[in-house]
C-alpha cells in the first residue's frame, strides 16, 4: 500500500489481538515492524511465524523498561520512527464505584494511559525527524458513558483528550495523530469483561454478550482485523489529511450497555 513500504513502525502490546493484527497487516503492507509486549512466550510464537519482526519484552507501565526499549528500537531503525501504534490497554475492573479497589484503578490508567505518554515522549523526537503517524487506542468507551466500567471508561476518555492535543502540538511537524475508538471486540480480552460484568450483576454470559452488541445498527462485534484496516488506512497515503479524529469502527453504536 502505497505509503507504507519501508516504514518503520512501533506497535505496543502487538502480540496478541489488535496489536498482532495491525502488526501483520503493516508488514503486508511493507512496513518494518517492531512490537513490544510483557508476554515473552507471545512474543517468541509470533515472531517464529514471522522471522522478520522485531521484537521487545516490554512492560510499557515502567518508564526504565520504555526508555531501554527505544535504545534498541533505534539501533534496530537506525534512529527512524515513521509510525507508533499505542495499543497497550487492560479492561480493568468492574462494578459500581463504590466498591472498586484503589490500586485496580491507578492500574486501569497506568495501561491505558500513562502508557501512552510514556512511549509518546520517547517516540515524538524521532518522528519528528521526518514526519508520519500516531494511533493511540481508545475505545466507544472513550465517548459514551459506561455504567460498571468507570476506571476504563475514564481512560479512554482521556485517550480522545490526549490524542486531540497530541494532533495539535505535532500537526506542525507533519505528524497526524488520531485514536481509533473500537467497539467489542472478538476475543479473549472481551470475554473476560463480559465474565467480570455477568458476575457483578448477576446476569448470563449470554444477557450481557447480547447487551453489548443490541445498541449497534449492525448489531455485531468487530474483528481485530478490522480494527487494523483502519489504522493501516490512516497511516497509508490515502489517510494523509486525517489527523485529529476519533475514528470509530464499532457498527454505529448508539450508546452502551447499561445495568
Amino acid at each position: 500500500m502505497q505509503g507504507i513500504k519501508d516504514k518503520k513502525v512501533l506497535i505496543t502490546a502487538g502480540a496478541t489481538g489488535i496489536g498482532k493484527a495491525t502488526a501483520i497487516a503493516m508488514m503486508k503492507a511493507g512496513a518494518q515492524v517492531h512490537v513490544c509486549d510483557i508476554d515473552d512466550q507471545a512474543l517468541a510464537s509470533f515472531k517464529q511465524d514471522y522471522p522478520l519482526l522485531l521484537t521487545s519484552v516490554t512492560n510499557v507501565t515502567k518508564p526504565d523498561e520504555v526508555a531501554e526499549m527505544f535504545v534498541q528500537l533505534q539501533q534496530n531503525f537506525s534512529g527512524k520512527l515513521d509510525f507508533l501504534v499505542n495499543n497497550a490497554g487492560v479492561s480493568g475492573p468492574a462494578g459500581p464505584i463504590e466498591t472498586l479497589d484503589i490500586e485496580q484503578w491507578k492500574a486501569t490508567f497506568d495501561v491505558n494511559l500513562h502508557a501512552t505518554f510514556y512511549v509518546s515522549k520517547h517516540a515524538i523526537p524521532l518522528i519528528k525527524q521526518h514526519g508520519g503517524a500516531i494511533m493511540n487506542l481508545s475505545s466507544t468507551a472513550g465517548l459514551f458513558g459506561y455504567p460498571l466500567r468507570s476506571p476504563y471508561a475514564s481512560a479512554k476518555w482521556a485517550i480522545v483528550g490526549l490524542s486531540k492535543t497530541m494532533a495539535m502540538e505535532l500537526g506542525p511537524f507533519n505528524i497526524r495523530v488520531n485514536c481509533i475508538c473500537p467497539g467489542s471486540v472478538n476475543g479473549e480480552r472481551m470475554d473476560r469483561v463480559i465474565s467480570s460484568i455477568a458476575q457483578a450483576t448477576g446476569e448470563s454470559l449470554e444477557k450481557v454478550r447480547e447487551d453489548n452488541v443490541k445498541n449497534t445498527s449492525m448489531t455485531t462485534f468487530v474483528d481485530a482485523d478490522d480494527i487494523a484496516n483502519m489504522i493501516v488506512f490512516s497511516f497509508c497515503d490515502l489517510g494523509a489529511k486525517i489527523s485529529g479524529q476519533s475514528l470509530t469502527v464499532d457498527g454505529d453504536t448508539h450508546s452502551l450497555a447499561t445495568y
